[in-house]
């Protein structure tokens, strides 16, 4: 028997190998196939790489319902690469899933991509030159690349019924074989073709996949990532109804809109062996791949409802500030390689480096964002923490009229001691019903205020005011009980200022 043909291709990731006792149209249809397929130089992305032409990435989220964290931090990883090297960031709807997408559900998704200052360059809503940006308004152009394909011999004309398709994975799984189309309409002729369409038989583009070899990528976070081919089978790129299928669409839309990176969830790798197939099918260039680990739940498993809340409008309605969830998104996979893990967007951008970004899975802490909201809340310039508290005492009616001033000196009092902005109703509730007259009047406090207690609340005070005070709660219980000592003697007060326990 004659030996297998080796095809390899220029790029370092691609490898076919052609059997010369296969049908001649087979064949001569993989030849063609291989010629799409190679590349005329040798090219390895690298996290050190800098970019050979403009950097253009996307996100790309399907309006199917709420933004989850893990794809804000999709997006912001995104959002910092491209401004990071001065490029361009674009949205782009992914609505083919028809039953499932819903204009409220993207404009909710774009709500909150708004609200974490991750401002868009082009997308459905501000235009650009590589429009439209909706998935469900490119129809003629997915139809345009699939004709071009079949015309190349990429891809045929399957008739299987969903009958012949299912007792082909039923064999399949007899076999111990992966469950892959077995080819039935990969070599048929162009009379067995022409008689299916003139019965008007149904049928979807399947693209013709190399029956061995193996297919290489060079991820910016993972490294080599390698797949065999034997074990994908031709796929499916449009159904039989007219619509273009997932991978297909990505595919035309990152290569027409000329996407230079493709960073998105590591859950999406297995979909670039298709891809990746079809981009060199077309002609079209590589983008450079770089998939994020996953967000994981303290108990490692994915991150998910179950553990709570999950999606970035949830965490908005609870109080969390914008800088905050960016702040913290970023550590989730992310570092500078220093101990710092305080950041605004602008550090961020000036920081963010692809290769810095950790392929492990990253747990989301809840405790940990919330007292990280603490540390921006208390940030914020003097004039908008006040108007911050202002609004939410306003909003929730416990402040009426805020022209006294009361308000500037309350989240003075009370700022120190919240870390979300909502917590401000409980702390004032707590601070203004405080049974401050009844405690005084009480037969227990009577002698505590005929004992000159405004001299010693005055020396309390000024204790706080110097960080004195402060000082002498950090030494624990010894050096509370000296400081208390110490105080009373300042104030020539013979005994104990305090009969706790505590003191």
């Amino acid at each position: 028997m004659a030996a297998a043909t080796t095809l390899l291709a220029g790029s370092p990731w691609l490898r076919l190998r052609l059997r010369p006792d296969a049908h001649a149209g087979h064949f001569a249809r993989h030849i063609h196939l291989g010629r799409a397929l190679s590349a005329r130089s040798r090219v390895r992305a690298s996290a050190a790489d800098e970019p050979a032409g403009p950097v253009r990435v996307r996100f790309a989220p399907s309006p199917t319902g709420n933004l989850h964290v893990g794809g804000a931090r999709t997006a912001l990883f995104n959002y910092l690469f491209a401004r990071s090297k001065g490029g361009r960031f674009v949205l782009r709807v992914e609505d083919t899933d028809l039953e499932r997408s819903t204009r409220q559900s993207e404009e909710a998704v774009i709500a909150d991509l708004q609200w974490l200052g991750l401002q868009w360059d082009e997308g459905p809503d501000v235009g650009g030159e590589f429009g439209p940006y909706r998935q469900s308004e490119r129809n003629s152009l997915y139809k345009q690349y699939a004709e071009k394909l079949l015309d190349s011999g990429a891809v045929y004309r399957c008739f299987c019924s969903n009958e012949e398709l299912e007792q082909m994975k039923e064999v399949a799984k007899q076999r111990q074989l992966p469950p892959v189309y077995m080819g039935k309409w990969a070599t048929a002729s162009d009379v067995e073709v022409e008689q299916e369409l003139e019965k008007g038989t149904p049928y979807t583009y399947r693209f013709r996949v190399p029956k061995e070899g193996s297919l290489k990528i060079n991820d910016l976070i993972r490294g080599e990532v390698s797949w065999n081919l034997d074990t994908l089978g031709d796929f499916v790129i449009m159904r039989s109804n007219g619509q273009p299928v997932y991978n297909f669409c990505v595919t035309v839309d990152d290569a027409t809109m000329q996407i230079s990176h493709v960073i998105r969830a590591e859950e999406h790798l297995p979909n670039t062996l298709r891809q990746a197939l079809i981009y060199k099918a077309l002609g079209f260039p590589m983008p450079s791949f770089a998939h994020v680990s996953l967000i994981l739940a303290p108990d490692k498993s994915k991150l998910s409802k179950r553990h709570g809340a999950t999606s970035v409008g949830q965490y908005k309605e609870m109080g969390y500030l914008p800088q905050a969830m960016v702040n913290y998104l970023a550590l989730l996979g992310w570092g500078d390689g220093t101990e710092n893990e305080f950041f605004t967007i602008d550090d961020l951008v000036e920081k963010f480096t692809i290769n810095r970004v950790n392929k492990s899975g990253a747990v989301f802490d809840a405790t940990k964002l919330k007292w990280m909201n603490g540390q921006h809340l208390r940030s914020i310039p003097q004039d908008e923490l006040i108007k911050a508290f202002e609004d939410q005492w306003k909003n929730t009616g416990i402040l009426q009229e805020s022209d006294s001033g009361f308000a500037k000196e309350a989240a003075e009092l009370l700022k120190d001691g919240i870390d979300l902005i909502t917590e401000a109703d409980a702390a004032l509730t707590n601070l203004l019903s405080y049974p401050l007259h009844a405690t005084l009047s009480s037969d227990e406090a009577k002698p505590v205020v005929q004992d000159k207690i405004s001299v010693v609340a005055s020396g309390l005070i000024s204790a706080y005011d110097s960080g004195e005070l402060n000082q002498a709660l950090t030494e624990g219980r010894d050096g509370w009980q000296k400081w208390v000592k110490g105080f009373g003697k300042s104030l020539k007060r013979k005994g104990s200022l305090c009969h706790s326990e505590y003191c």
